[in-house]
Parts: C-alpha cells; structure tokens; sequence
C-alpha cells in the first residue's frame, strides 16, 4: 500500500513539473510573438499546466484501487 501510494506521488510530481514547463513554455513563446512581452501570457500558461497538473493528481489519489486494463466481453 505505502509503495503505490509512493509511487503515485512520483508520478504526481513528475506530471506536475512537465506541465508547468511546458505551460510556462508556451506562455513564453505566446508572448515574445504576439503580446508584445507582456507577462500575463507567462503566467496564464504555467497557472493552466500546474491546474492540470493538480486535476490529475486528484484522480489519481481518487481512484485508488483502479487498475488499467481492456474490457473482455463474452463470447457468446
């Protein structure tokens, strides 16, 4: 149990970093080209990474016991 929930704090940190960077990436892109370097488009891009971020985290603290997996129907 300790080990799968250590496990879903890595992923929920390693998540967490991705979409912030790349949230603040785009921010930075979106800014330097079309807001005339203003600061908000930075801000707004890394606010939405790390809001994702936290979505996911939640469900998958949420969901505890879901185990991925495919649907198997019957054959009949």
């Amino acid at each position: 149990m300790a080990e799968e929930h250590g496990r879903k704090w890595d992923r929920c940190l390693a998540d967490t970093a991705v979409k912030t960077v790349t949230g603040l990436g785009v921010g930075i892109v979106f800014s330097v080209l079309f807001f005339k370097r203003r600061t908000w488009p930075v801000s707004f891009g890394s606010g939405l990474g790390l809001g994702m971020a936290c979505a996911n985290c939640q469900n998958d603290f949420k969901s505890p016991y879901l185990i991925p997996g495919r649907l198997v129907k019957d054959q009949q």
